[in-house]
């Protein structure tokens, strides 16, 4: 029997070898490195899609079964905007794997990146420091983060080479890379106060570390002064060090005058003498001649905060430095002048906390990396960005270098969330087209009716909700702001026989709108002190209320009057994560979980407790729905307590715990809904852990395998159709039951 797994197939193979990309059954059945080793061949349309396709998510499958690996891509083929090639991929078939039970009808993209590589590195924490080199003829980068450890990858494969690099006792903040007496090195600076330099062939640690400096080394950089190779570092101690590497000893006086920390070092070539550029938390750029060790000029000044990020590089035939700050501006400074480039380069929302100099297509660039978790690429010349903010960080963008792989240019960004990624940023290196959706994270989703249309209505931190046609996947109308912050929470309700849809807001505001309009229903309701976290909706009286939780306690609104019910509803102690709303004994009630772990139930006529709260979470209950099961009211409760009992299931009536925990989540639990199929109550859960998993109530346990997303789930809703909508990062995705 062949090896080649295609063979198994009923149908026949494409003939060329990279046609074989546009083969569902190839790109779900073949062995990961039989596709890999195709991606970078890929040509037309057809193929550059699937490529894109299958790395979008490549890190979550390579190690997957073939289900799963199924599932992944035709939810990455809808994020790209090709729903037939999604379905083509869901209908491909895997012998001996169960069938999920629900498949991807539509989703948004706007995570998905140019990213010709994403590495998910074997760091514990947080990357701090990233640099680039040429090891044995291909591209590497070196890494260095709060694990106190450095680590080398393959840019080409994505994989680790070699054991990690330890010695350091404190954070690695700084990497950069040279080549001294013909063997390939990297430089780290770290907290500990140390710098140690290491053979990247063997990854072994080449003599003693550099010692000297008086608190963290958080800057290193390389030059060539007077033949010999030096490093120049800075550290917190508002010190710049210049080191000999052949001797390993400091190399001149060290530089002073700089009144706080130094961030950032970078190093050029100005008027043929070597100098480094530094910039510091004093808000200035200074520039030292490394021959004499002494300052060129005044500081550069503009800079409104600390400046965190410093490159160099030549445009127009004049060197220049790119400096990034606190401030959240990019400014461009001529070294020969000293004198600012334009006007500060402005967009970021947050700290600039890393910037490159690169060529695109034959044009200079500078590229960004901020505390916005974006990348923006900006032209010098014109001092204008150009195309869109790059997302697909999932935290802060703290470092950035510049290399070359399969002859293209691109940048390798490591971010707060452990993970490096490759960048081709030229137009057009990326297949596919992406359709747009929130641009923070999703929190909140619930499903309703807006012009006769079966909708999804999604919340998110971005301080947007957007109304989606649950059919077709495109977004109706504009998305609906007003909002001053984020909005947490979201619910559906009907209004004077019109249905509306109820939010809570970071700004502390309960909030009533129209889905088909987009317009706001009367005032914002104001009454919490601090961020409204969780909406239900219920009718109390014949008339239509929203019960909120917030920061300590729990409201109860009436929608027609826009007035608080009576007094707050208060007893947990601490914020009130979760609500949901049922009848118990042909009353309305209110659900609700809290920071204190307790489950707690209301009569929302009297606006009493009722009985002794539920207990059993060890910590924070984060998300609650209510369903019937065996004639009785039950209510569903995800928390933070992890794989010991996330998730669990009470009975309103006596409020006992119904069965043993619903385990399988390996994090928080996030968001809870229940649904009917088939005549049997079920519950859907998604948490950080990057799941969905469906579960039986009736008898406990979980039915069908976990759907996995590439980002944690932090939203679901089930529509009256049987739809399932997802919000996971910052994306939405539908699907429907198999």
């Amino acid at each position: 029997m062949s090896d080649d797994p295609r063979d198994a197939r009923p149908h026949a193979e494409p003939a060329a070898p990279v046609g074989r990309l546009a083969d569902p059954w190839f790109l779900v059945n073949a062995e990961p490195e039989a596709v890999m080793a195709l991606l970078d061949t890929a040509s037309g349309p057809a193929a550059r899609l699937a490529a894109s396709v299958y790395r979008a998510s490549e890190d979550l499958h390579r190690d997957a079964t073939a289900g799963v690996r199924r599932q992944l891509l035709a939810l990455d083929a809808a994020r790209y905007g090709d729903r037939e090639l999604s379905a083509r991929i869901t209908a491909a078939t895997v012998e001996g794997e169960p069938t999920a039970p629900w498949g991807v009808e539509w989703a948004t993209g706007s995570q998905l990146d140019r990213s010709l590589r994403r590495i998910p590195t074997a760091h514990t924490d947080a990357l701090l420091a990233v640099a680039t080199a040429v090891l044995d003829g291909r591209p590497v980068a070196v890494t260095g983060g709060t694990d106190r450890t450095a680590r080398v990858w393959d840019l080409t494969t994505g994989q680790q080479i070699g054991r990690p690099l330890t010695g350091h006792t404190g954070q690695v903040c700084a990497v950069a890379t040279a080549v001294l007496d013909g063997r390939p090195v990297a430089l780290t600076g770290s907290s500990d106060k140390t710098v140690r330099v290491w053979d990247l062939s063997t990854c072994e640690q080449t003599g003693p570390p550099l010692t000297g400096h008086a608190a963290a080394v958080g800057a290193v950089a390389t030059a060539v002064v007077d033949g010999r190779l030096v490093a120049v570092t800075g550290s917190s101690d508002g010190t710049v060090r210049v080191w000999d590497l052949t001797t390993r000893e400091q190399a001149g006086q060290l530089f002073t005058g700089q009144d706080g920390w130094v961030y950032s070092v970078a190093t050029a070539v100005l008027d043929g003498r070597p100098v480094a550029v530094t910039g510091s938390s004093d808000e200035t750029v200074r520039v030292w001649d490394l021959s004499t060790c002494e300052q060129i000029g005044e500081p550069l000044t503009g800079h409104e905060d600390g400046v965190r990020a410093v490159a160099t590089g030549v445009f127009e035939g004049r060197p220049v430095a790119v400096t990034g700050s606190h401030d959240e501006t990019v400014r461009v400074w001529d070294l020969t002048t000293r004198e600012q480039i334009g006007r500060p380069l402005t967009g970021h929302d947050g700290w600039v906390l890393s910037v490159v100099t690169t060529t695109i297509e034959g044009r200079p660039r500078i590229v960004s990396g901020g505390e916005d978790w974006t990348l923006r690429v900006w032209d010098p010349a014109t001092g204008t960005r150009v195309g869109e903010p790059v997302t697909g960080h999932d935290d802060k963008v703290r470092a950035m270098a510049t290399a070359v792989l399969d002859g293209r240019p691109v940048v390798v960004a490591s971010s707060q969330d452990g993970a490096v990624r490759v960048w081709d940023l030229a137009p057009g290196s990326q297949a596919g087209a992406q359709p747009a959706g929130h641009t923070s994270w999703v929190v909140a989703a619930t499903t309703g009716v807006a012009g006769g249309r079966p909708v999804a209505v999604t919340a998110g931190s971005d301080r947007t909700l957007r109304v989606w046609d649950l059919a077709t996947g495109r977004q109706i109308g504009r998305h609906l702001t007003g909002q001053d912050d984020g909005v947490w929470a979201v619910a559906a309700a009907v209004l004077d026989g019109r249905p509306v849809v109820v939010t809570g807001c970071q700004d502390g505001t309960v909030r009533v709108r129209e889905p088909a309009t987009g317009g706001q229903v009367g005032e914002p309701l104001v009454g919490h002190d601090g961020w409204v976290t969780a909406v239900a909706t219920a009718v109390v009286g014949g008339r239509p209320v929203a019960v909120t939780g917030g920061f300590g306690d729990v409201r109860v609104w009436d929608l027609t009057t826009g007035r608080q019910a009576g007094e707050p509803l208060t007893g947990h102690d601490g914020d009130v994560n979760a609500v949901t709303t049922a009848v118990l004994d042909g009353r309305p009630v209110a659900v609700t979980g809290g920071d204190d772990g307790t489950v707690r139930v209301w009569d929302l006529t009297t606006r009493r407790p009722i009985g002794q709260p539920p207990t059993g979470h060890t910590d924070r209950v984060l998300a609650a729905a209510t369903a019937v099961l065996d004639g009785r009211p039950v209510a569903v409760t995800g928390g933070s307590d992890g794989t010991d009992g996330a998730v669990r299931v009470w009975d309103l009536t006596t409020r006992e715990q119904i069965g043993r925990p619903l385990t399988g989540h390996t994090g928080a639990v996030n968001a809870v809904a229940t649904t009917v199929h088939d005549g049997r109550p079920l519950a859907v859960t998604g948490g950080d852990d990057g799941t969905v998993r469906t579960w039986d109530l009736t008898t406990g346990g979980q039915a069908g395998p976990a759907l996995v997303f590439p980002l944690p789930v932090r939203a679901v809703a089930v529509a009256p159709d049987g739809r399932l909508v997802a919000g996971f990062g910052w994306e939405v995705a539908v699907l429907a039951r198999r």
